[in-house]
């Protein structure tokens, strides 16, 4: 067992050697057996007041990492994958082992019992607030479908399977969408600045962030014990951010939120990053430019471009530079969204016969878990350490 700073726990179980995602028995008596342990310990030394609930089972594991081992001789899984154990006198076990030893230990280590106890006090109250945001929030009908952000330029088709909201980064480039969109079938929702990092943060701090709640209401699945995935309004939402660090730091916070609060939407297949154009290379006559997406693109472009002027018996000059050699006088770096006029931002990103999207999966959850905790949770050694051992790999970095 560890503690961390972390608000997630992270338990592992395994019977024989052998990993149960969905736990079992075992986890159930080490889960009981915990709350138990913490909810006596507080109360026979005056942490918790007479008058005050017990701690709930996710106060006692919020930031706990742990792992489970039993080994017994007839082990009964559930289904063939033995993803859970059934073995109903384990459940006893543990809880006998985990009682009599965590209060051993409790009992012997008086500072670090306080610690434990104080984090989990803070989550129950972290909790109780995120229930009284919650529910302020519904009873004023904020999360209603009739009562949407006011910056929301909302699309005029109300069938979410003919309609796409784009999450558009700065209220520069999100008037360059509401321009240049397809009204019928694209909404377009700016956000100012960085969202939130929920990785760090509390579902009551979480409710009180307008751009979060913003967000919330567009989608219109709720959050939480409220979240219902058929209440999607849109089939597809395109996070549509500046290609440079800025941009790619925003994306990350969005999928961080999605993944922790909102996964359905993502399992569903309807979360996607829109990949706007790195350059643009511009003709002589200025008409008809062309738009490149990453740099292998840029250099098969030129290369093409040249084959084909020398095909078609153009002068082509082997001292000049590559790009005059493929007919073209000016190439073009963009660096945000706001650099494209409208007509600009929808041929290239928006346009859905011209656009490239990225469809934004989860292929192994568990590692995706551990690397939004690394990337986005309070543990700084472990980003610093994914930093040092990646930053050789860097090409282009904006500074």
């Amino acid at each position: 067992m560890q503690y961390t700073d972390a608000y997630t726990e992270v338990i592992k179980a395994f019977a024989n050697n052998v990993l149960n995602p969905d736990g079992g028995t075992h986890l159930t008596g080490f889960r009981a057996a915990l709350t138990r342990v913490i909810n006596d310990y507080a109360r026979k030394n005056g942490l918790l007041k007479e008058k005050e609930e017990n701690l709930t089972g996710e106060d006692t594991r919020e930031g706990l990492t742990a792992i489970i081992l039993v080994k017994l001789p007839d082990p009964q899984f559930e289904g063939q994958t033995k993803n859970k154990l059934g073995n109903p006198e384990v459940r006893g076990y543990v809880e006998q082992v985990l009682n009599e030893y965590l209060n051993y230990y409790l009992e012997e280590h008086p500072g670090v019992a306080r610690k434990i106890v104080g984090k989990a006090l803070l989550a129950a109250r972290a909790r109780k607030a995120a229930r009284a945001a919650r529910e302020n929030i519904l009873r004023k009908g904020i999360l209603d479908g009739a009562s949407m952000p006011g910056k929301l330029a909302d699309c005029s088709n109300k069938d979410p399977k003919d309609s796409e909201l784009y999450l558009v980064e700065g209220d520069s480039a999100g008037g360059s969408a509401k321009s240049g969109r397809d009204s019928k079938s694209q909404a377009i929702l700016p956000l100012r600045g960085k969202v939130l990092n929920v990785e760090r943060a509390r579902l009551d701090k979480m409710l009180a962030n307008n751009e979060i709640l913003s967000l919330i209401k567009a989608l219109g699945v709720g959050i939480e014990d409220s979240f219902e995935l058929s209440g999607l309004r849109y089939s597809r939402v395109i996070i549509m951010t500046d290609a440079d660090v800025d941009g790619s730091h925003i994306s990350t916070l969005l999928m961080t939120f999605f993944f922790r609060y909102m996964k359905p939407v993502i399992d569903g297949g309807h979360i996607y990053l829109a990949k706007p154009p790195l350059f643009e290379l511009v003709r002589p006559n200025r008409k008809n430019p062309m738009f490149i997406y990453d740099e292998d693109a840029l250099d098969k472009a030129l290369e093409s471009e040249i084959a084909r002027r020398k095909k078609e018996g153009a002068k082509v000059n082997p001292d000049d530079d590559r790009l005059r050699q493929a007919g073209f006088v000016e190439q073009k770096r963009y660096k945000g969204l706001g650099e494209m006029d409208a007509n600009q931002l929808f041929e290239t990103t928006m346009d859905p016969e011209k656009r490239v999207l990225v469809q934004v999966k989860v292929e192994d959850a568990e590692k995706a878990d551990a690397i939004f905790n690394k990337l986005m949770g309070t543990e700084v050694e472990l980003r610093k350490g994914f930093i040092q051992a990646n930053a050789k790999f860097v090409k282009d970095l904006d500074i």
